[in-house]
Order: C-alpha cells, then sequence, then structure tokens
C-alpha cells in the first residue's frame, strides 16, 4: 500500500526543497469531544480529532506530552515523528497518549489533503464514493422486541442491510443484562428481519470461554456472522478458545492500541478479523500498520467506531482505501438520548446514509466543517512552538 506524504514542496525559482514544520498544535474540547487544530510554518492548517471520553484529559495529555515532541518538527516521515513520541514518553505506554496522538496525526492528513487538493481517502489511495455501513445498536437497555422493531424501522427509512446488536453485559461474567435476554434477543433479531440481512453481535468482553462457545453456538444456528469481544478481550488465549471452537468470524481488538500486541494478535490466530479504532490506536499512520499486519495473516479490518464524532469519518476514508478492508463500516444508530454530546458538531452533516451506503466525499481533506458555536463554547488551549 503506497501511502503519499505531500508536505515536503519545492518552491523558489532554484528549485530549493522547503520543508514545513509543525509551528502550532490547538485544542478545542469538553469533556467528551476534543477537536485539534494543526498550524505549519507556511500557514497551512487542518483539523484532527483525539478520542472522545475524557477528552479534555486527553487534550491535556496533548499538550503536555504529544506536543513537546512535534512542534518544530519536520512532519513528512509522520510514523518515525510518532514514534519518537512514543520513545520519549516510553514511561506512559497506555491508551491516554495513544488517545492524544491522533490529535495531532489525524489534523496532519486533513492538512496534507488540503495542501494536495484531495481527500485523504486519495491520499491514502483510495477512491471516494459510497460505502456500505451497518447499524451499530449500542444499547442493552432494550428489550428484544423493542430492538427488533427499531431496527426493522430503520431499515426501512434508510436501507441498511447489516445491523449489530448486543447480547451479554459489559465485562459481564457471564451474567446477562437481565436473565434469559441474550437466548431472547437471537431469535428475536432474525425473525424480525429475515435471511437476508447481515447479523452481527457484540458481547463486550461479557462471558468466559465456556459461554462464549455456547452463544456462539445459537449465534451459527440462526446465521449470525460476526461475534465481538466474546470474552475479555485482555485474556487472548480465551479469545483464540472462542475462535477455534466456532465457524462463525470472532473479532476484536478495539482498545488494542500497543503495536507489538498487534503483531501478536494477526500472527497467531486470535481472531478472524481485527478491529483497531483509529482514535484509540493513535491515528491514521498507526492503524494503517495494524491494517498491514493484519493483511500478512490474510485478515480483513473492521474498524470500531462507535459514535458520530470525526472517529466514523477517519475510518470511513480508511477503508476505502484499505485493500483488506472489510465489508462494512460500523456506524452507529444512537441519536441524542443516548450520545447528547454528539449533536451540534458539524455545519453540515457528514453522516448522510442512503440505501445503507454513506458517500465518502471527494473534498480536499476530511471534507468537513467544524461547527463554530460549538468551538466557541469549548476549551481552548495552545502550545506553540515559539514558546517552547
Amino acid at each position: 500500500m503506497q501511502v503519499e506524504s505531500p508536505t515536503v514542496r519545492c518552491v523558489g525559482s532554484a528549485g530549493a526543497c522547503a520543508v514545513d514544520k509543525l509551528q502550532k498544535i490547538e485544542s478545542f474540547c469538553n469533556e467528551f469531544v476534543g477537536f485539534t487544530r494543526i498550524t505549519m510554518e507556511d500557514g497551512s492548517t487542518g483539523w484532527g480529532q483525539v478520542s472522545t471520553y475524557h477528552a479534555d484529559i486527553t487534550c491535556q495529555v496533548m499538550h503536555r506530552q504529544v506536543a513537546p515532541w512535534m512542534l518544530g518538527q519536520d512532519l513528512s516521515d509522520l510514523d518515525d515523528v510518532l514514534d519518537r513520541v512514543t520513545e520519549r514518553e516510553h514511561k506512559f505506554p497506555g491508551s491516554y497518549l495513544r488517545r492524544a496522538m491522533s490529535g495531532v496525526d489525524t489534523a496532519v492528513w486533513d492538512m496534507r489533503g488540503k495542501r494536495a487538493g484531495v481527500s485523504v481517502c486519495e491520499l491514502l489511495g483510495g477512491t471516494p464514493g459510497p460505502l456500505r455501513v451497518y447499524a451499530s445498536s449500542m444499547k442493552r437497555d432494550i428489550t428484544p422486541e423493542q430492538e427488533a422493531q427499531r431496527i426493522v424501522k430503520l431499515r426501512e427509512r434508510y436501507g441498511f442491510d447489516a445491523f449489530k446488536f448486543r447480547v451479554g453485559a459489559e465485562c459481564g461474567r457471564d451474567v446477562d443484562e437481565w436473565p434469559g435476554r441474550t437466548e431472547a434477543i437471537i431469535p428475536a433479531i432474525r425473525q424480525a428481519v429475515g435471511d437476508d440481512m447481515a447479523l452481527l453481535v457484540d458481547a463486550n468482553s461479557g462471558f468466559s470461554p465456556a459461554r462464549a462457545i455456547d452463544v456462539g453456538r445459537r449465534l451459527e444456528d440462526h446465521g449470525i456472522c460476526h461475534f465481538e469481544e466474546p470474552t475479555p478481550y485482555w485474556e487472548h488465549a480465551q479469545t483464540r478458545a472462542v475462535t477455534e471452537a466456532l465457524n462463525l468470524d470472532v473479532t476484536g481488538g478495539e482498545q488494542d492500541c500497543d503495536l507489538t500486541l498487534w503483531s501478536y494478535l494477526t500472527g497467531t490466530g486470535v481472531m478472524n478479523i481485527a478491529q483497531p479504532d483509529v482514535l484509540y490506536m493513535g491515528g491514521i499512520c498507526r492503524t494503517l500498520q495494524v491494517a498491514r499486519m493484519a493483511q500478512a495473516a490474510d485478515m480483513p479490518v473492521t474498524p470500531h467506531c462507535a459514535n458520530l464524532s470525526l472517529v466514523t469519518l477517519f475510518t470511513a476514508h480508511l477503508l476505502k482505501a484499505l485493500p483488506n478492508a472489510g465489508k462494512y463500516l460500523e456506524f452507529s444508530i444512537e441519536g441524542e438520548d443516548y450520545y447528547p454530546w454528539q449533536q451540534n458538531l458539524y455545519m453540515h452533516d457528514p453522516y448522510v446514509i442512503e440505501d445503507g451506503m454513506l458517500m465518502v466525499s471527494e473534498a480536499p481533506g476530511w471534507g468537513v466543517e467544524i461547527n463554530p458555536d460549538w468551538l466557541a463554547s469549548s476549551t481552548y488551549q495552545c502550545s506553540d512552538a515559539n514558546d517552547q
């Protein structure tokens, strides 16, 4: 996979080559969402985002532990600069650092696209256009009958032909959301939607291996194709045991942000489908590394992107470019009752679904404009190379 890097530009009559450096990193955040903006030496800008949830903390990490190692640096080899951040902050190998790095990485890709006059999808070697999505339910406090009715209505309105629902309880230790819910919802959804809809389930680390295998066989009996995080995600031997026992695809990896661990996960058959989250991973560059590992193992990539912040847009551009992209993009069906914080983020909604498809725009960069009113209400912070 070739990834073009348009950050090196030749200028002047003598053809001297000028390399722009990162001048400024700004953040605009509340507790849930943190948008970022970078400015290069020549004034070029790009918008990105740190990961959602406790985004205010993540922005602090970005300014304190990421910005010092990136400001003033030549970003033409962004992978190398990000590696240097992890080396400089080697005492902090966990999730917050990666979530913070994402804010700069994704803004750099937007800047590159705007400079080149093309979408990020095209920078990555892909082609803009329609992308199949699966409707992703986040709810467990919903009866099987209510969930079935909901997806039937959404299919009629938006044309979804794939749907994911929840079984078990999150990190549930084999205790269901309420007794019998898992056994009831599996046949209820299949009966409601018929045989033509692809069905996926997410257990969110809810089961022991024995219970997961039992549930998995029920899923197979009802033609369900995707079993996500069946066992505690950090217990890789448990996940592998489920993978080896079942015929449907066992999937996972959304929480994992360490590249060495990803080499193990993709190289040893722990799961059938890799699900890195672009913003948990540290951005597009590091997610591309995971995708290449998965490709070497003949493993599809169906990333996790469970809300309608920019993470779903980032993932859509990526999927349109990956040679081993999975069948569809995750698309949350939850509105303001579940995610009140994802309202009024954009000037124009980038998430219009028609016939079960999301259109990946050919507009430069990410092709989205953040709502100025939202920005004005956020907490602002700036790190500038001149102040280092």
